[in-house]
């Protein structure tokens, strides 16, 4: 390495990996497929927590007590529960850091994939906060529903990632006409409305996270519950009516494909919705509830992503003074990050 590349590796590390590996298609895809998988890895841990009452197993942050950055034997398993779902944000992060080192090394360069890499770094630390924010503040159920909103939102940026890298760069052209495009907007502002007070319903309800005095949200909990069931109707009737008129205009097989599914996942996550509520919540079934609103939410995020079609956008070829070409190696390590 001459010092030209030593010095350009120092303000841009990731160009330098990216001047000498070039990964396959399929090695990007599967990177940001990884990420995907790890954002909904740590939701399903992070309502383990919660239902198996751990969520003050480590009462301080960042350290698991005041004299221990990891769980103690006495804390016993709550404490081992929550220190493992610490460790698991470094996974995540591993997982969105081999995303953003991919996108990054792709040739050509997709300045728009990495974006939506580093935009998953950056919500994976905010969201970290806020979890040491909740525990601070002894599970506060507003804090809590903040932080399975922010993983929401991490779920839906890595979903577009893992959508792009299979997309070109080229001017987006639509599928179906601005009537069901716009449908399509109005079933994710009410899948996104359905979250929101799924989340109130885990707030007012009785997994409180810890066996412990822990605050509630002064609502009816049934009254709460019927009202996230009758949203779960109305997103479940505009997947089918989406379904219906795609097939009714002769749709490509994308959409109508991404459609069914949404429906049948639906249908799946109210069948368990139904069941626990029935059942006086048992823990097991919460949790499977919680996977299926992640699947759920990725599916609607697919559904939108769908109705639309993006190729590769033209390659303009800048020729190269001959003054230049022998910087050219180094300059393309420092080229932008």
């Amino acid at each position: 390495m001459t010092r030209a590349d030593a010095q350009a590796a120092r303000r841009n590390p990731l160009a330098l990996i990216a001047a000498r590996w070039t990964p396959d298609p399929r090695t990007v895809r599967r990177a940001a497929l990884a990420a995907l998988v790890m954002s909904v890895v740590i939701v399903v841990t992070g309502g383990a927590v919660r239902l198996t009452g751990s969520g003050l197993g480590c009462p301080t942050w960042p350290k698991c007590t005041e004299d221990s950055i990891a769980s103690t034997r006495e804390m016993g398993v709550h404490g081992l529960i929550e220190f493992g779902n610490r460790l698991l944000t470094y996974v995540l992060c591993a997982a969105v850091g081999w995303a953003i080192v991919a996108a990054r090394s792709q040739k050509p360069y997709r300045r728009g994939l990495t974006r939506l890499g580093w935009a998953q770094f950056w919500i994976v630390m905010g969201n970290a906060v806020l979890g040491g924010i909740v525990v601070l503040v002894g599970l506060n159920p507003y804090t809590v529903a903040a932080h399975f909103l922010l993983s929401s939102a991490l779920i839906a940026v890595a979903t577009l990632m893992w959508h792009r890298v299979g997309e070109g760069d080229g001017e987006p052209r639509p599928l179906v006409g601005k009537p069901v495009r716009q449908l399509v907007w109005f079933l994710v502002a009410v899948s996104v409305l359905l979250i929101a007070v799924g989340t109130v319903v885990t707030g007012a309800g009785p997994h409180a996270g810890d066996s412990s005095e822990v605050e509630r949200m002064p609502l009816d909990w049934e009254t709460v519950s019927k009202l996230h069931a009758v949203l779960a109707w109305i997103v479940a009737t505009l997947t089918f009516a989406l379904w219906f008129v795609l097939k009714a205009v002769d749709a490509p097989a994308g959409p109508l494909h991404r459609s069914r599914e949404l429906f049948l996942i639906i249908l799946a996550q109210g069948v368990i919705g139904y069941v626990q509520y029935f059942t006086d919540l048992p823990e097991v079934l919460v949790g499977a509830h919680m996977f299926g609103s992640c699947v759920m939410w990725i599916w609607v995020v697919r559904v939108l992503l769908s109705l639309r079609e993006r190729p590769d956008a033209p390659v303009a070829e800048v020729p190269v003074p001959p003054a230049q070409s022998s910087r050219a190696p180094s300059e393309s390590i420092a080229g932008p990050g």
